[in-house]
Parts: C-alpha cells; sequence; structure tokens
C-alpha cells in the first residue's frame, strides 16, 4: 500500500516575520522548515508510520547502528518557486531512482519511488511558504531525504529497522557575489572510492573519507579536491562534493564516464543533455589527468567546471597540484555560463521545460 505521510501540524509555526527575516539571509543548511517528513521500515513488515510531522530531533539509542557502522544513505534536490507562485521540484524520479541504488548498496532497504515523491510533496506543501521568491535570482528550497540504520544492535550486519527522514532548508544563491571562478586541488595522496566500494553510492562515508583532502585542498588557497580513480591513480573522476566538466576548443564537453565509482550526478546528465541542445558534443569517457592538465596548458580545454545541485554549475580557474598549476582562467567560460543559465532558467521556469524535467508540487 503506497504510503501517504499525512500532516501532523505544528502548534508553533514560525511567523511570516520570521520567514521573512530567515529568506533575507538564508545561509546554506542553516534554517529548517517547521515540519519534517518520516516513516519506519522494519524487517518482516516494510514500511509505516509515514507523517508529516514538527521538526523536531531525533532520540537514538547509544547503539543504533547508524552511529557505529555509518548505514546511511541521503539525496539533495530543490523546490523551487515561478514567478506566477507556483512550486515545482526539478527531476525528483532521478532522485528517487538514485536513492534507491545507493540504499541497495548499503544493504537498506528500497523506498518505492511513488512514496519518495509523496514525501517531498506533501512537505514542501504544508511548508510552502519557506519556498523563496526566486527574484529573478536563485533562491531554493533544499531538500534533504535520508534513511538510516536504527537498530539498537551491536552486531555487523544490516539494520532490521530503518528510520527515513525528509528534512527541508532555505538556501539563498550559492554565489552571493555572483559567480566566480574556483581553483581546484588534485590529490595524489587520498582516493575518495574504490572498485566494488560505495563511490556510486550517495552516502556519508564518500564525504567524510574527502574531508581529509578537502582540507589540504583549503590549505593550497583550493575551493575543491579532484579525486583520481583508486587503482592506478591515472583517471579524472570527481571532485569531493561535485562533478566534473571540461570544454575544448572545437567544442566538445568532456566528463569522466560512469565506472561505478563516481557518483551519477541528476545536474551531471541534465548538463549532458542540454550541451547537446547549445551546440556542444557532450562525450562521457575516461579521460585521465595528465590528459586534461596538458590540453589546459595547450590551450586546447579553454573551460573547466564542477557541477551538482547546490551550484548548479561552478566555473574552475585553475587547477592546482604538488607538481604545478594549470590555469584555465580568471574569468567564466562563455560556455559555461550559457549551460548554467540554461539549466536554472528550466528549474524556475523562465525557459520551456521540453525534457518534461520540473514536476509541480504547488
Amino acid at each position: 500500500m503506497p504510503l501517504t505521510f499525512p500532516l501532523t501540524p505544528t502548534s508553533t509555526p514560525s511567523t511570516p516575520d520570521t520567514i521573512a527575516t530567515i529568506h533575507a539571509d538564508p545561509g546554506f543548511g542553516v534554517h529548517f522548515t517547521d515540519h519534517m517528513a518520516v516513516a519506519t521500515w522494519c524487517i518482516g513488515e516494510g514500511w509505516s508510520g509515514d507523517a508529516v510531522v514538527p521538526y523536531r530531533p531525533f532520540e537514538l539509542d547509544p547503539a543504533s547502528a547508524v552511529l557505529h557502522y555509518a548505514q546511511e544513505v541521503f539525496e539533495g534536490l530543490k523546490a523551487y518557486r515561478h514567478a506566477d507562485g507556483s512550486i515545482w521540484l526539478f527531476r525528483p524520479e532521478r532522485n528517487a531512482q538514485r536513492m534507491i541504488a545507493s540504499a541497495r548498496r548499503l544493504a537498506l532497504p528500497a523506498l518505492p519511488v511513488q512514496d519518495f515523491l509523496t514525501s517531498l510533496e506533501q512537505l514542501v506543501r504544508v511548508d510552502a511558504a519557506w519556498v523563496p521568491d526566486a527574484g529573478g535570482g536563485e533562491a531554493s528550497l533544499y531538500l534533504r531525504p535520508f534513511m538510516f540504520g536504527n537498530e539498537a544492535f551491536l552486531g555487523v550486519r544490516a539494520a532490521h529497522r530503518v528510520s527515513y527522514a525528509v528534512i527541508a532548508s532555505p538556501v539563498g544563491p550559492y554565489f552571493a557575489g555572483g559567480v566566480k571562478p574556483v581553483n581546484i586541488w588534485y590529490t595524489d595522496e587520498y582516493s575518495r572510492a574504490g572498485k566494488g566500494g560505495t563511490g556510486a553510492a550517495k552516502c556519508g562515508g564518500n564525504y567524510a573519507s574527502s574531508l581529509l583532502a578537502q582540507q589540504e585542498a583549503a590549505d593550497n588557497g583550493c575551493s575543491q579536491v579532484l579525486f583520481a580513480d583508486a587503482g592506478s591513480g591515472v583517471n579524472t573522476e570527481e571532485l569531493g562534493g561535485m562533478n566534473i566538466g571540461v570544454i575544448t576548443a572545437d567544442g566538445e564537453l568532456i566528463t569522466p564516464a560512469l565506472t561505478g565509482t563516481i557518483l551519477e550526478g541528476v545536474t551531471r546528465d541534465s548538463i549532458l543533455t542540454v550541451a547537446a541542445d547549445l551546440g556542444l558534443r557532450p562525450v562521457a569517457r575516461t579521460i585521465t589527468l595528465a590528459e586534461i592538465f596538458d590540453r589546459v596548458d595547450s590551450g586546447d580545454i579553454v573551460e573547466a567546471f564542477a557541477c551538482g545541485t547546490a551550484a548548479v554549475l561552478t566555473p574552475v580557474a585553475e587547477f592546482r597540484s604538488k607538481d604545478g598549476n594549470h590555469v584555465v582562467g580568471s574569468e567564466p567560460g562563455e560556455r559555461t555560463m550559457q549551460l548554467r543559465s540554461a539549466v536554472l532558467d528550466i528549474q524556475y521556469g523562465r525557459a520551456e521545460d521540453t525534457h518534461g524535467w520540473l514536476r509541480r508540487v504547488v
């Protein structure tokens, strides 16, 4: 039986003035809406306890599986308010499918696509006032669905009880002062994921293992860290929290092929589709770090970008490593910004959704 996520409303809703104050300076993942969607899975029983309830802390037993064996997965997507006041999701079915794949890899139960969508829609509807007016900008409501092993048991096996939830946070433009190219640090000391590992799953462990390398990047004046494959250390994979792409002088857009160790980004896939609409030639293939660095140095790669839900596309200024720097450019590339605008315009209803990516909620 499909889940419905009925509402138990909060007795202390935020006032319009409070929400307006938060919208004026939301940050990212700092403020949260009045409600959350929840559900519980138990072995032999399936999913139950689905509801939209007041936002509140979880009560976890100290022996809960997630605290000891990191059995959890999550997703990230946004709700967008269009100029007419309506609210839309962007390709949420892809997030639902990816969460199922991530859950499978972490030995967690699958939440059916329709139940995933219902949880998002019910939460957004009740907290619709929290979805910012974009006003021609990039404000939105960030949605974070997640599930985790919530059984009090220290044996090493998949949890027999799992909690699912969706929380929401209003966010402003990723680049408050305008889009600016960032520097990327290539690490030859750390790996993000290996063959047969969890690289293609969206789980916290992948992000935790990137944090030390991310600190190394920060120490070298870089905003993100770039990882090579764990096997050979030769092939380009992805950044600590985003996929990567490069654009050549003759109009080819190259991004590393999905090999089971790279997260299948929804934004990445959207960019590959939009690129063809804009006259670029999208190619997903194995590309070595040496090829990228050499072609940047020769001027054959003229633009580079990172991509993900939070920032859509982030232009890359240069790649840095212990062996030297490879400069792309100090200004955002023309093609990069065209791609970025094309995706954003669809998300905010400023351009026709010819691919059927939008799903109306309100």
